[in-house]
């Protein structure tokens, strides 16, 4: 009381002094920070590119997440990292990755490729390009990779045992228990708060609503999943055993004994790794590797900004990004058919444009955007233009969908494909509603007028039921019909290897869902090929972020788990029905 009454009492004088001093150290923060931010956007108008020293050591480092398209440097993060609230989780691109490996291996400057941590997330198929990529390096340049973590996840140390030694940190682990796929289920829980989810699909394998109406995975899931987990792990034993000398027998047994909480000293026994050493041991062994004691680290993001030497040529390929699941044009993550479509646009308007690399890493998504997209595709092919697929980690049920017009397609080995099913979800709210006592009524002028809204509020009828159950079979005798045209098959062929089931990529390859197993770079090469054309520039799209853009996203850093979870509602709920999506799974 007497604080406030002091407060109220103050003298008008006294009140202006104090207005006054706010006001000065708003101005001088205000002209503080915007020194500080003219002195960043100096920086990075004036330094765009990194000059290559001698004795240069690509820092390869495996942590943080994994995305397919990096972006340009943002010259704002050094400045950022260390105030409050900003995200450090790095992210790679694979396209920066394999890009600075090719530079490593032409570039005499560099010496050899340093694979530093063991936790990045990323999946098996873009884990396999990276190590390809590492051994088909080693094999042209003769120079040298070594890999140094405190601890490996099991797909990093697929990745590091490209290396030619392996360091790990004297009490570090490796993740080597086999692979193992994990998924939840809604359906007890939605119980609990009163909604049903009303299901409609076709295709015996479409797993992607299974979480709604079931506890647990349905026998034909179990064996799909079980089918692509084991063809996963058969690549990692089979690559390891070459590499480490060791018999995939042995490996085996040892990710029996769960190596993940073994000694460090069995790693070494077992010739899993060459030795243990702490950290700071690495600094000396880089000193001998490159010859000296001035060597200079380059990590991903410093060595992307090195001056590629481009020459004008007269011809390009586009390499097309479409990269997360397939959204409504509101989305603001994945892949939309406008953004695509704007591209798309963008690369028949380039008369300089012969072919086209379409690389999809998709897990699917709204049926009406993926067939916009695939007319997207038939769009460049009527330009005169062939289109070449190169699929990432997923490309899959819709992600399959906007891929099949192609006029060949790579996938590789351990890419997720196929998934041609179709799926459609209605919650029915009714016995929440009636929970929590809300009331609903209403009154149209025609017998449906209303079913937009009762299917919700109230649940379908039989009559309704079958009404959307005959869309979802027109949506998958389209979406049959597509994979038939562009894959030269006839329809009853492609059904009966359809029903949502998921393949790997090589298997695809067998039953004809795919043309070879191959890479980006394959890809390129096969579409210079079709397009008759010997040199030519690669034009990416779309373009690089913006680094301000960039700059705010890092400030606010990534949603929580809890904000994923809404958004995925969210969107969920805004998305057509029809819907035609492989759920991803992490593989652990």
């Amino acid at each position: 009381m007497i604080f406030l009454s002091n407060n109220a009492q103050q003298q008008p004088a006294q009140r202006r002094g104090g207005c006054l001093r706010g006001c000065l150290i708003g101005l001088a923060i205000y002209f503080g920070l915007s020194f500080l931010f003219g002195l960043m956007l100096g920086d990075m108008f004036s330094s765009s590119t990194v000059k290559l020293e001698d004795y240069s050591v690509y820092k390869l480092e495996l942590s943080g997440n994994l995305v397919e398209q990096g972006q340009a440097a943002n010259p704002f993060a050094d400045a950022l990292s260390d105030l409050p609230g900003y995200n450090k989780t790095q992210t790679s691109g694979l396209d920066q990755i394999l890009e600075n490996i090719r530079l490593a291996e032409n570039d005499d400057k560099i010496k050899g490729i340093y694979l530093y941590g063991g936790d990045m997330s990323m999946a098996p198929a873009s884990a396999k390009a990276i190590r390809d990529r590492l051994l088909q390096f080693k094999q042209r340049s003769g120079k040298w990779v070594i890999a140094y973590s405190d601890s490996y996840n099991g797909t990093n140390y697929y990745v590091a045992t490209a290396a030619d030694k392996i360091y790990l940190n004297a009490v570090g682990t490796i993740g080597w228990h086999g692979t193992l796929a994990q998924k939840t289920y809604f359906t007890r829980l939605m119980e609990k708060i009163g909604v049903e989810m009303q299901i409609l699909k076709v295709g015996t394998y479409k797993s992607a609503v299974e979480p709604y109406f079931r506890t647990s995975m349905s026998e034909a899931d179990k064996q799909q999943t079980m089918l692509y987990l084991q063809g996963i792990w058969d690549e990692y034993l089979s690559a390891v055993s070459v590499s480490r000398g060791i018999s995939t027998e042995a490996l085996n047994n040892y990710a029996d004994e769960y190596m993940d909480i073994q000694a460090a000293e069995k790693y070494v026994a077992y010739n899993m790794v060459d030795t243990l050493v702490y950290r700071e041991d690495m600094d000396e062994i880089l000193r001998v590797m490159t010859g000296s004691k001035d060597y200079k680290l380059m990590s991903t993001g410093k060595l992307a900004q090195v001056e590629r030497p481009k020459a004008k040529l007269p011809n390009r390929i586009a390499v097309l990004y479409a990269d997360g699941g397939i959204g409504s044009d509101n989305s603001t993550d994945g892949i939309t058919a406008k953004a695509i479509l704007k591209q798309v646009k963008e690369i028949t308007k380039d008369e300089q444009v012969k072919a086209v690399v379409f690389r999809v890493n998709s897990p699917g998504g709204s049926a009406d955007a993926s067939e916009e997209i695939w007319h997207g595709v038939k769009t460049m092919q009527a330009k005169g233009l062939p289109v070449v697929v190169s699929m990432g980690d997923y490309a899959a049920s819709g992600g399959y969908y906007i891929s099949c017009a192609a006029d060949y397609i790579y996938a590789e080995p351990t890419t997720l494909t196929g998934s041609i099913g179709i799926f459609g979800t209605i919650p029915n709210v009714k016995k929440l509603r009636e929970k929590v006592g809300l009331d609903v009524d209403q009154i149209g002028t025609n017998k449906h007028s209303y079913m937009g809204q009762t299917i919700v509020t109230d649940g379908m009828n039989s009559e309704e039921q079958a009404m959307m159950q005959a869309m979802i079979e027109r949506g998958y005798d389209l979406f049959t019909r597509r994979c038939a045209e562009g894959r030269k098959m006839a329809q009853d062929d492609i059904k009966k290897i359809a029903e949502g089931r998921v393949w790997l990529g090589k298997d695809a390859l067998q039953i004809g869902l795919v043309d070879s197993i191959g890479n980006i770079s394959d890809a390129i090469a096969k579409a210079a090929t079709l397009a008759g054309i010997d040199s030519y520039d690669i034009n990416y799209y779309p373009k690089a972020k913006d680094p301000l853009e960039e700059m705010l996203k890092m400030i606010s850093g990534e949603p929580t788990d809890e904000e994923k979870m809404i958004a995925r509602i969210k969107a969920f709920a805004k998305e057509p029905r029809v819907m035609m999506l492989m759920e991803p799974v992490e593989i652990k």
